[in-house]
């Protein structure tokens, strides 16, 4: 039996820009969700984001990648093999079996507290954190400032998606990098 080929595409930001399904009022009235579920099921896409992350963070001496619960780990890990560094996941509190250090902050509907294990990073460690989405910013800031107790050399963060109007990169300090696929 002859096994097909499928054809890779070659995606461009706005077409997979195009793919991510807007889902008005969820969770709550008045928020207008981006669900990049539409883009993970595209193995193009998911091609796209993992090519681009990779080549933005290939020569900046990252040691490891963390992902922030729950869809920030599903392309940090995939990034993380590409660059043959470790995948570190930020979980939600009581998530993690071993010691972990914590940081609690507010979201746009509610207090929540991410965790990671004591012994995940180092003073040596160049990290990036990865999310899917840059919305306020408040996870990746409690993310920014969990990762601070590790005194790593230096922290980069990125996004699959950035909301520009809610003005999220804003929280950040000047040396914590930014980076973003797509500006919404």
């Amino acid at each position: 039996m002859e096994q097909q080929t499928k054809k890779i595409h070659i995606m461009t930001a706005q077409e997979v820009k195009n793919i991510i399904r807007d889902v008005p009022d969820f969770p709550k009235k008045g928020i207008l969700f981006k669900d990049l579920t539409t883009a993970f099921i595209n193995p193009d896409c998911m091609r796209w984001f993992a090519e681009e992350l990779t080549a933005e963070y290939e020569k900046k001496g990252i040691t490891k990648i963390l992902g922030i619960e729950s869809r920030g780990f599903v392309i940090a890990p995939i990034v993380a093999n590409k660059l043959n560094v470790g995948f570190v996941p930020i979980r939600k509190k009581g998530k993690l079996p071993a010691e972990v250090i914590e940081e609690s902050y507010e979201k746009e509907y509610g207090l929540d507290t991410i965790e990671i294990h004591k012994d995940a990073l180092c003073e040596d460690d160049i990290v990036m954190i990865h999310d899917d989405l840059l919305a306020t910013g408040g996870t990746m800031e409690a993310a920014v400032r969990l990762v601070k107790k590790f005194n790593v050399k230096k922290i980069y963060t990125s996004f699959l998606v950035e909301l520009e109007d809610l003005k999220g990169r804003e929280l950040f300090e000047p040396e914590i990098e930014v980076t973003s696929l797509i500006k919404c």
